[in-house]
């Protein structure tokens, strides 16, 4: 596996056509030779620490996708916890070189916070969870309840919209994170937890009795979430922005972390050499080198590899693809050509 010191050796003759101010977090990521990523505090499935304090998850997973990209090698990342109030700051500050933890993109986040969405990476939607045994089949038998949701996000402005709009009435109870909004909800503080339907699925994985809690069926927002990096540094969102389309593209084209090597090898396809570096000096234009994308699927699969080992259908969190397939399968999922 190649090390920081090898690939910025090779990359060097290509980084003449890249403005020195636009080469600052690449460069950093290269000389400190980890990458610093804004993670979860704790959610199953997306970012969390396993028994062993190493943390897993599909947020995780892109994390450990993109240092194999720049610095090839899917350990060379430090994971720093965020809570939703503190995520934005920190990546102004320059405190981390990328946010990935199920943020949604929206106009005000995305011109006047300056942040730059490189992607959707999961397509969400915000719902309801309340106890079975409360007998509610429906978000529309809510009104006049008590809803938990997360202070200063996107769930506290649709939870008053839906409410509004359907001509409803709740009292929301704040809370400052997600531990707290599952804690008031557990404790019977709330008749129902309002937020994304993974994180809604992920915390119910997390309960001890998580048969008795029910996802209504009702999705009362989009909720595009994807990685994030500040503004300013157009090189380095085009690598976090192309290292998420390398996983995609990969499990449309087939390419897995089993066959990588393999197709990169013997592959016809055109779009399959250009990914993998045969053709086309895409790592170049990057200011990485060639073998960038194939390091990336080698790492942790291609996207629905990587989905279904963190958030599928067979683990605990329990998510069907749905809109995350990919478009020829009926879903949202697409990335640009690599040509």
């Amino acid at each position: 596996m190649k090390t920081p010191l090898t690939i910025g050796i090779v990359v060097a003759t290509a980084l003449s056509g890249v403005a020195a101010t636009a080469q600052a977090i690449r460069d950093d990521v290269f000389e400190r030779g980890e990458l610093v990523c804004g993670s979860h505090a704790g959610r199953i499935g997306f970012g969390a620490k396993d028994a062993s304090g190493n943390w897993q998850g599909f947020d995780v997973g892109f994390c450990r996708a993109l240092a194999a990209a720049v610095l090839g090698d899917p350990s060379a990342v430090r994971f720093v916890p965020l809570d939703t109030q503190d995520r934005f700051g920190a990546l102004q500050s320059g405190e981390i070189d990328v946010l990935a933890r199920s943020t949604t993109w929206t106009f005000q986040r995305d011109v006047a916070e300056e942040l730059t969405f490189v992607g959707t990476n999961y397509y969400d939607g915000q719902g309801f969870m309340v106890r079975r045994d409360e007998g509610i089949s429906s978000a529309l038998e809510l009104d006049e309840t008590t809803i938990c949701v997360e202070s200063e996000t996107t769930s506290e402005m649709n939870l008053a919209d839906y409410f509004r709009a359907n001509g409803m009435t709740y009292t929301a109870l704040q809370v400052a994170s997600t531990a707290a909004a599952v804690e008031a909800y557990l404790a019977g503080d709330c008749d129902a937890y309002s937020t994304d339907i993974a994180a809604l699925a992920s915390g119910r994985a997390g309960f001890a009795e998580s048969g008795e809690h029910v996802i209504l069926p009702e999705v009362i927002s989009k909720e595009p979430l994807g990685p994030v990096v500040r503004h300013g540094d157009d090189n380095w969102a085009d690598i976090v922005r192309w290292t998420l389309f390398a996983l995609i593209a990969a499990e449309e084209l087939g390419v897995t972390s089993a066959n990588v090597e393999e197709m990169k090898a013997s592959s016809a396809n055109p779009e399959v050499k250009r990914l993998l570096g045969r053709e086309g000096g895409f790592g170049e234009l990057l200011g990485l080198d060639n073998d960038w994308a194939a390091r990336a699927i080698a790492s942790v699969g291609n996207y629905g590899e990587l989905f279904a080992s963190t958030i599928g259908d067979q683990t605990p969190i329990g998510l069907s693809r749905g809109l995350n397939a990919q478009w020829t399968q009926g879903g949202l999922l697409y990335a640009p050509p690599f040509r």
